[in-house]
């Protein structure tokens, strides 16, 4: 910002003041750039789970009633409310609200979310159960309509990668082109690396692996949408000196009696929490993403800077950074995974990974694009 304007109001819109979850995490440090840039910053939010960065002023709305279509409604009233009255000079909204200058998206619509993550469950009554579920809904009835309000209502909408660009404009195909920016979440990938061999050769020897073996590796919480199911049913039709170490998740219960039943049970390993990734991802061969949707996977990126040979569906927005051989376009055809693992681990490791030029990324092209929004104002009338 020039020193030389008169300081601009920020408002920050997002439910959740703190910096546990990507999107929290990156409006925590947004509005601390915003602030730092000189901007007067306040946070709105319905709850504070931390202090804000120096110079954000929190304003909290408060959270109210006990089913979630309650909470969202109050929160997108309530927001609105509160920014109507301060009248800010921009807004930035980054949750379910339904008015603001910029709008950033950290997955996808979410009835496009629907129809895509729904392909993760089994077929027949699992899937059938779950989709009604989803329909009968009213908290996720009531998004969908927030969703189409805030398309709307947006002056800019900010896509994480160019398949949630791709997915917005086909389901809001009036938004135009021009209307949505894609800025990708840069990952800190100075903390990741390849390892030295007599680094490697340690962590394969703690984990139990000898030099014949091929771990694969994947990460994530929800082990339906992530595809680990179609994973353990690709593992069963490999060698068996293919390995699968799985980080993240809560509850393997259920897939630990697949493996079970799939005879893979004494090649896979569920670890729960990782603590140090670096060394997770050096440890294997294969990083693979069987995800029937994730906005931009940053285990994507970090396997690639370890110099993982790395694999994705299609449906992950990070897939745009690998090699086309190494993309997959079907999650659930466990077979075609079988045979392209095999395949990728004949290959020889790739260099590891680095940031490309022309691809936006970080905070710099929000503080970039929010100024370009106040100078427009300015000129207006």
């Amino acid at each position: 910002m020039n020193k030389t304007d008169v300081q601009a109001r920020i408002a920050i819109v997002m439910p959740r003041l703190g910096r546990y979850g990507g999107a929290e995490g990156f409006a925590w440090r947004l509005s601390g750039a915003l602030a730092e840039a000189g901007y007067a910053v306040d946070f709105v939010c319905a709850r504070g789970e931390e202090e804000p960065p120096h110079g954000v002023r929190p304003v909290v709305v408060g959270r109210f009633g006990v089913f979630r279509a309650f909470k969202v409604f109050w929160f997108a009233w309530a927001a609105d409310r509160v920014c109507r009255r301060n009248r800010y000079d921009l807004v930035l909204g980054l949750g379910n609200t339904v008015n603001q200058d910029i709008l950033r998206i950290g997955g996808c619509p979410l009835k496009t979310f629907n129809k895509l993550s729904i392909l993760a469950w089994p077929k027949g009554c699992s899937r059938l159960v779950k989709a009604l579920r989803r329909r009968l809904s009213p908290a996720s009835n009531l998004i969908a309509h927030i969703d189409s309000m805030r398309m709307k209502r947006s002056m800019t909408v900010v896509a994480v990668s160019h398949f949630v660009r791709d997915l917005i404009a086909r389901q809001y195909p009036t938004l135009g082109r021009d209307r949505v920016r894609v800025i990708y979440n840069k990952p800190d990938l100075e903390r990741f690396s390849p390892p030295s061999s007599e680094d490697r050769e340690r962590l394969r020897s703690a984990a139990g692996l000898s030099p014949q073996d091929v771990l694969i590796t994947t990460a994530g919480t929800n082990f339906m949408l992530k595809g680990i199911r179609q994973l353990l049913t690709a593992l069963s039709q490999l060698p068996p000196h293919f390995k699968l170490h799985v980080a993240g998740g809560r509850n393997p219960k259920s897939y630990l009696a697949l493996a079970r039943k799939l005879g893979v049970a004494d090649r896979v390993s569920f670890l729960g929490k990782v603590d140090d990734m670096p060394s997770f991802y050096r440890t294997g061969d294969i990083f693979i993403l069987a995800s029937f949707f994730d906005a931009c996977s940053n285990a994507v990126l970090e396997a690639l800077a370890c110099g993982n040979k790395v694999l994705s569906s299609v449906m992950n927005g990070s897939s745009y950074f690998l090699p086309d051989r190494w993309v997959f376009p079907d999650p659930d055809d466990h077979a075609a995974i079988a045979r392209l693992l095999e395949e990728v681990a004949r290959e020889p490791a790739p260099e590891s990974f680095s940031w490309p030029d022309d691809v936006p990324c970080g905070l710099e092209p929000y503080l970039a694009l929010i100024e370009e929004h106040l100078e427009k104002k300015r000129q207006c009338p």
